[in-house]
């Protein structure tokens, strides 16, 4: 059951990074494209923003995927943490810790699922 459990865990967490990083580069699932999240990110003072919105997509598209795949997992989990640990430094840290208040509380509670499913190992349940 074991297995199953972090199978569960994988999908979810990594296809939502996925997903995240999909909305960055392609403006995907109601995304902002590389221009719009790029303009965004100038908003808050991270430049070039273009260039940190394709940096941030390609980690959570292509870490999004190896966590979800269970291959390459330590790789997939620190791309997952750093895009999440740049959140909590340029946005929700300053808001402190719940998310109600646009915390980091949601930002933690995924670097804490990375880490520990990367330290237990994916699973028996792996692309290959």
């Amino acid at each position: 059951m074991m297995d199953l459990g972090l199978l569960i865990i994988r999908l979810v967490i990594g296809l939502s990074f996925a997903g995240h990083g999909a909305q960055k580069l392609f403006g995907w699932f109601g995304g902002y494209g590389l221009k719009g999240t790029g303009g965004w990110l100038e908003s808050i003072g991270v430049k070039p923003g273009v260039a940190m919105a394709l940096l941030a997509g390609l980690a959570e598209l292509v870490g999004g995927l190896l966590f979800a795949a269970g291959v390459g997992t330590w790789v997939g989990a620190l791309l997952i943490v750093f895009t999440m640990l740049v959140a909590i430094v340029k946005v929700h840290g300053q808001n402190g810790y719940w998310v109600t208040q646009n915390g980091y509380e949601y930002n933690l509670t995924l670097i804490a699922v990375a880490i520990g499913v990367a330290l237990i190992g994916p699973g028996a349940y792996v692309l290959f």
